[in-house]
C-alpha cells in the first residue's frame, strides 16, 4: 500500500499548514501525518497505542516513508488532537476531489490497455467519470452532465455512557460539589456550606441499582435529584459572590454553565412531564452530543452527529456534518450544487432514497437536466421502468464498512472539532483504500503487459536462433510465437 498510494499529489494541500520553515524543530513530513492516521483508523487503535505500534513495527515505518529502523517514537500521542484540528472537513474534502481526480487518471490507463472493463468513460481531471447508461438516459441529460452521484445520511455515535434522566442529575451534581471544594476557601467564606453529598448518593443508588424501575420510583428520584442540584448551584453563585474574579478556569467555568443549563432542561421536562426539549444535553463532558432519532430496529436513538455523504464512483465527500438532527430531503438542491462547484459540471444521474424524491427536488433536478434515479411516484403497475433497490448498495455498504471496521459507530474523541475531523478522517482513509486497490489493478495490468511482452520477446529469439530444431518439434512455429 506503500507503493500504491500517491503521496506527493495527496500531501500537497497538507504542506502550508505544517510550513516549511528553516529555523527551530524541523517540521514533520505530511505523509507521516496521513500515514498514521491511516493506521490508526485501518486498525482501529488510540492515540498512544499508534505511535506505540509505530515504533516498535519496522513495516509501519517503511509505509510512513523512512529511510531505516528508528527505536523512538516519531512523534508525541498529544499531536493527533492538533492533526485531528489541522485535518478539517475544508482540507479533507480537497484531498479527496485529489483522489478522484488520480482514480479518473488510473481507470483511463486502465481502459486504454483494454485489460480491464470498467464503466468508467474518458473524463477530464477535473470531472468524474462518467457511467456507461441505457439510451435513453442519454437522451435525457445533456452533454455536460457527467458522471452519477449517490446520496445518504447516517448517524455518526459517540463514545458516551447511554444517558437517563437520573444518571445526568447524579453526573450534574456531583460536578456541581466538585466545584464547590475548588472555590471554597475558609477565610473568605467561614464555615462550609452543607450540600448533603451523602445521602443524595445513597437516594440515588437506591433507585438506580434496581433492576426493575417503575415511572413512580424514577420520577421521585429525579425530583430528589434536582432539588440537591438545585442547592449547589446555589452555593457557588454564593461562594462566587466573595470573590471580585472568577476563581474558575476555562474547564471549571464550561462545566458550570453546562450543569445550570442541564438543570433547567430537566426541570423543564419534569414540570411538564414529558421527554424531549429543544437542544437537550446528553452528557455533562460533551454538551455537544444530541439525540439522533433513527428508527433502527437495534437502536431508535443514537448519540451523536449526523452526517451527509455524496459517493462519487467509490469516493466518499462529506457533504454536511451537523450535531442537531436535519432533514437531508430539504438539502438535495445544496448537495448537488456542492458537486458542481467541485467537478464544474452537475451529475448525470442521481440515486436517492424516498426521503429525497419530493414534488419540489423532482421539478428542480428536471430544470437542471439532471435525471433522478428513484421510485417514481404513481402506482408501481402503471410504471415501465422500475429501480432496482440494489444500484444503492454501494453507499449503504460504505456506510457499513466504515462502522464495522473503522470505528465509525464509536467515536472516540472528545472535543467537537477533533470528532468532525475524526469522522472526515475515516472517509479519507475509506477514499485511499479504494485508490489504492484500483492502483494495483494499474499496476498488476502493467505487470501482465510487461510479461507479455518479454514472452514474446524470448519466443522470437529462441524460434530465430533455433529455428530448425524448432521446426522440427514445433511443424507450426506460427503458434509457437503466438503463444
Amino acid at each position: 500500500m506503500a507503493n500504491l498510494i500517491p503521496w506527493d499529489e495527496i500531501c500537497s494541500p497538507l504542506r502550508r499548514q505544517f510550513g516549511n520553515s528553516a529555523a527551530g524543530r524541523k517540521p514533520l513530513n505530511p505523509r507521516i501525518v496521513i500515514g498514521s492516521l491511516i493506521i490508526k483508523y485501518m486498525l482501529n487503535l488510540d492515540d498512544r497505542e499508534t505511535v506505540f505500534q509505530i515504533s516498535e513495527n519496522m513495516y509501519m515505518q517503511y509505509f510512513l516513508g523512512y529511510s531505516s529502523f528508528i527505536d523512538d517514537e516519531p512523534f508525541d500521542a498529544s499531536l493527533f488532537v492538533d492533526f485531528r484540528k489541522t485535518l478539517g472537513l475544508e482540507t479533507i474534502n480537497t484531498i479527496n476531489e485529489k483522489i478522484v481526480q488520480l482514480k479518473t487518471r488510473l481507470e483511463e490507463k486502465n481502459r486504454l490497455r483494454g485489460k480491464s472493463q470498467t464503466i468508467s468513460e474518458p473524463s477530464t481531471s477535473a470531472a468524474p467519470p462518467i457511467e456507461r447508461s441505457s439510451e435513453s438516459t442519454s437522451q435525457q441529460s445533456s452533454p455536460s452532465h457527467k458522471g452519477r452521484v449517490l446520496l445518504d445520511a447516517t448517524a455518526c455515535p459517540q463514545d458516551i455512557a447511554y444517558p437517563t434522566d437520573l444518571n445526568l442529575l447524579s453526573d450534574a451534581r456531583e460536578k456541581a460539589e466538585e466545584l464547590i471544594d475548588s472555590i471554597y476557601n475558609k477565610d473568605f467564606h467561614g464555615d462550609k456550606p452543607r450540600t448533603y453529598r451523602r445521602e443524595a448518593r445513597k437516594y440515588y443508588l437506591q433507585t438506580a441499582q434496581k433492576k426493575n424501575k417503575t415511572r413512580k420510583e424514577i420520577r421521585k428520584a429525579v425530583g430528589k435529584q434536582l432539588r440537591y442540584l438545585k442547592r449547589d448551584i446555589s452555593i457557588v453563585h454564593h461562594l462566587l459572590d466573595s470573590y471580585q474574579r472568577l476563581p474558575f478556569d476555562r474547564h471549571q467555568l464550561k462545566y458550570f454553565y453546562v450543569i445550570q443549563t442541564l438543570y433547567d432542561q430537566q426541570k423543564e421536562m419534569y414540570d411538564n412531564k414529558v421527554h424531549t426539549v429543544p437542544y437537550r444535553i446528553v452528557s455533562i463532558h460533551q454538551p455537544h452530543v444530541r439525540p439522533m432519532v433513527r428508527g433502527k430496529e437495534q437502536a431508535k436513538v443514537e448519540f451523536g452527529s449526523k452526517i451527509h455523504i455524496s459517493m462519487i464512483d467509490g469516493i466518499s465527500f462529506v457533504d454536511q456534518l451537523s450535531w442537531e438532527a436535519f432533514n437531508e430531503g430539504s438539502q438535495l438542491q445544496n448537495y448537488v450544487e456542492h458537486f458542481r462547484r467541485r467537478f464544474g459540471c452537475y451529475p448525470r444521474e442521481v440515486l436517492a432514497d424516498k426521503i429525497y424524491c419530493t414534488r419540489v427536488n423532482r421539478t428542480w433536478l428536471k430544470e437542471k437536466g439532471v435525471l433522478l434515479r428513484a421510485k417514481p411516484l404513481g402506482r408501481p403497475s402503471a410504471v415501465s421502468i422500475h429501480v432496482s433497490p440494489g444500484e444503492r448498495n454501494p453507499i449503504e455498504g460504505k456506510f457499513g464498512q466504515g462502522k464495522t471496521a473503522y470505528g465509525l459507530n464509536r467515536i472516540k474523541a472528545r472535543l467537537m472539532e477533533t470528532s468532525e475531523s475524526w469522522i472526515a478522517g475515516i472517509f479519507l482513509v475509506l477514499n485511499l483504500v479504494k485508490l489504492a486497490g484500483v492502483a494495483l489493478l494499474c499496476t498488476i495490468l502493467k505487470m501482465t503487459q510487461n510479461l507479455t511482452a518479454l514472452c514474446r520477446t524470448m519466443i522470437i529469439k529462441v524460434r530465430s536462433k533455433y529455428r530448425s530444431l524448432v521446426d522440427y518439434w514445433w511443424p507450426c512455429s506460427l503458434c509457437v510465437a503466438e503463444v
